[in-house]
């Protein structure tokens, strides 16, 4: 079993930095980071993504804390893959382009290494938020437990 370590906050920077290794091949990884199908069993309750391409929409719902729309800012299959989403629940539908004003954007790295893949979360934006210090550390904690179920699921199937 890999002990991975914990995300970390950068004050300073206004950024989330997780880096964590899966016992399981890299496209099995990507799969679980851009199919709704295995995001809704890891990151959220439910999920969805109209494509898988720049620009594509989509909705990550979490039980107690309502809808929150996406959308795919950069991909580089199967390395690369950045979705922004909104701090605030709201419907995907209501969302226009330019309501992603107060936004984040979290970006998945992977890296094939020895015994599976090395997977890097990277989370920036928090200045444009109304809180970035709490949304900040609010997001650390999520990345902890968000992609020790990665994890989790991945190394169960």
């Amino acid at each position: 079993m890999i002990l991975n370590q914990p995300s970390v906050a950068d004050e300073t920077e206004l950024t989330v930095r997780r880096t964590i290794d899966i016992h399981v091949p890299l496209e099995k990884v990507w799969a679980a980071i851009t199919e709704p199908e295995h995001l809704a069993r890891w990151f959220g309750q439910r999920a969805t993504l109209d494509d898988l391409a720049v620009g594509a929409r989509g909705t990550m719902s979490f039980d107690g804390y309502g809808d929150f729309p996406l959308r795919v800012e950069e991909l580089d299959p199967p390395r690369t893959i950045a979705y922004r989403w909104t701090s605030e629940s709201t419907r995907a539908e209501d969302y226009a382009q330019e309501d992603f004003a107060q936004s984040t954007v979290f970006r998945f790295t992977l890296e094939p290494v020895a015994d599976g893949t090395r997977l890097t979360v990277d989370e920036s934006g928090f200045e444009s938020l109304v809180n970035p210090t709490a949304s900040l550390e609010g997001n650390r904690l999520g990345w902890d437990s968000e992609l020790d179920e990665l994890v989790a699921y991945l190394q169960a199937e």
